[in-house]
């Protein structure tokens, strides 16, 4: 039976139903979310109440799955990442990032299994780089394609939030040894489509390598607000056992952190992607 697509927007976003994803995908059904993903860049499914086991399971037929240097994991399942935030453990992914940019092989994308939601807030909203990219004017567009920005681990993950204890001290620095600073092309193609997107992002992009530091940071500073518009968004309000599932190469997210002091529990899987071009 085919899956029944609702597009969200025009740019981004699609909600998906008539499918299962604690069972294992048919030929069809597998295909049919790959063309979607490809068409919509995130995808939404309600009433999904799948387990960490599960999670890795519809995860795993779309590629190898990253286990993340910091965050925690489930113990049984280490490709499920935890984010448990709250006023104890206060949340550091508000901002317009896209997912661990600071390897040489980011994740083609990322699936998030909503657990434990606040009585209010808590959205997360994703955007398009394709869409950005395409709103820019051709003269911009020239100047950006061929230039190459650097992403740095340490930009989302600060030593004064990440190291306060002696044993995360020396994850931390061990996790910062392994993945110095690295470049990545400002626009990037995808591998399938061939559609060029915007690929720096304020969580991880520091500067553009090829221009002067003041270039740079006036460039940057434009990028992360054009990419930020509403036009090139979609805004997800989250239910318990909600999934989503978004193209990591080309979109960012923000978790709008507007319901402490209550708490938000997320379960993430993490696809690992190719080299970036």
């Amino acid at each position: 039976m085919a899956i029944v697509l609702t597009p969200l927007t025009t740019h981004i976003g699609a909600l998906v139903e008539g499918i299962s994803l604690a069972e294992p995908l048919s030929d069809t059904h597998r295909r049919q979310i790959d063309d979607a993903l490809l068409q919509h860049q995130v995808l939404f499914f309600r009433n999904q109440p799948i387990t960490p086991q599960q999670q890795y399971g519809f995860a795993i037929q779309f590629g190898d799955l990253h286990i993340h240097p910091v965050y925690p994991n489930i113990a049984a399942q280490p490709q499920i990442m935890v984010l448990d935030t709250s006023h104890d453990n206060l949340p550091d992914n508000d901002n317009w990032h896209t997912d661990v940019t600071f390897i040489p092989t980011p994740p083609a994308a990322a699936i998030l299994a909503a657990k434990q939601l606040p009585p209010t807030g808590g959205d997360t909203l994703w955007a398009s780089g394709i869409a950005a990219f395409e709103a820019l004017s051709k003269p911009l567009q020239r100047l950006l394609d061929g230039l190459t920005a650097e992403h740095d681990f340490v930009k989302s993950f600060p030593a004064s939030r990440h190291a306060l204890t002696p044993k995360a001290a020396a994850q931390w620095e061990a996790t910062r040894s392994k993945h110095p600073p690295l470049v990545h092309p400002v626009i990037r193609t995808h591998p399938v489509s061939g559609r060029k997107a915007l690929f720096v992002n304020e969580g991880f992009t520091t500067r553009i390598v090829d221009l002067h530091k003041g270039e740079s940071d006036a460039l940057l500073a434009f990028l992360f607000a054009h990419i930020a518009r509403p036009d090139f968004t979609v805004r997800w309000h989250w239910q318990v056992d909600d999934v989503a599932f978004w193209d990591n190469r080309v979109t960012q997210h923000y978790a709008v952190a507007d319901y402490l002091p209550n708490r938000r529990v997320m379960h993430r899987a993490t696809i690992l992607g190719e080299v970036p071009a």
